[in-house]
């Protein structure tokens, strides 16, 4: 278990990494002892860090809950990031890619809820009955901390990614909101375009077998610590593609078929 120091300090690195725009080595290169706990203690510390500089917290992103996150970034389970109201793109827009290290996008349905959820014992239809709407979105995702070392060849841990708020930088929402019973979910799929070529397509199915799935895990991972979704958050149920890498002068749009699509551009 790492110290409140150690705590503050690998919070502190990942914040500047962030301002300075210059990757860090993974943070467990230094506490090899880290531990999931370690790892959601200095996210909340980082994201502490945030909310004293006039951030607002407006929901949590899922990540890894797919098959294809797992295997592309050699993680075999979940994690959540939060999402902060200077994260948020509208569809459309033109996106500064220097502002982001290693930046890539990912193809997500996001549910906003319009009740609470907490415990341990939430089932789908409990998170389907809570969400106001379902809506298209894109989730861009950064690495503040190397994903390979470029000088040793380390990969980093689940516990790096925790620590650097699930990757997430920020999201996108677009399309057609629908309620959440007017399709199977399952089946909510999307084509993500690249400069025109199709890069990865994928159904939401890919999400814990239902995209609300990866809602009812969150759930359960805050129940011990009496923390709840909100009505009125944003929750990104996680990525039934794999992460596409973007860069200056790249356009992105993402087909949901029925439910319409996104675009965005970055410059």
């Amino acid at each position: 278990m790492l110290t409140e120091d150690q705590i503050h300090v690998a919070a502190e690195r990942l914040y500047k990494a962030e301002k300075g725009r210059e990757q860090i080595p993974a943070l467990t290169l230094d506490y090899p002892e880290m531990s999931m706990d370690d790892a959601y203690r200095i996210q909340s510390r980082w994201v502490e860090r945030k909310i004293r500089e006039g951030a607002e917290v407006k929901g949590y992103k899922i990540g890894l809950t797919s098959r294809a996150m797992q295997m592309a970034v050699n993680i075999d389970q979940p994690d959540y990031g939060v999402l902060l109201d200077d994260m948020f793109f509208p569809d459309g827009a033109q996106i500064p890619a220097d502002d982001f290290l290693d930046p890539r996008i990912e193809v997500e349905l996001a549910f906003i809820l319009k009740d609470k959820l907490e415990g341990d014992n939430i089932t789908i239809f409990d998170v389907l009955n809570a969400t106001d709407y379902v809506v298209p979105a894109l989730e861009l995702i950064a690495a503040r901390c190397h994903r390979t070392d470029p000088q040793s060849g380390y990969t980093r841990k689940v516990y790096d990614t925790i620590a650097d708020n699930a990757a997430n930088a920020g999201i996108i929402l677009g399309g057609r909101p629908i309620k959440p019973t007017e399709l199977d979910l399952r089946w909510a799929g999307a084509m993500l375009y690249l400069n025109g070529q199709i890069e990865e397509t994928g159904l939401a199915a890919g999400v814990l077998g239902h995209p609300a799935n990866g809602i009812c895990w969150v759930c359960k991972r805050f129940a011990p610590h009496g923390v709840s979704l909100e009505p009125g958050q944003v929750i990104l149920a996680g990525s039934f593609t794999r992460p596409v890498a973007v860069k200056a002068g790249d356009s992105i749009h993402a087909d949901f078929g029925p439910l319409g699509g996104i675009s965005v551009k970055f410059v």
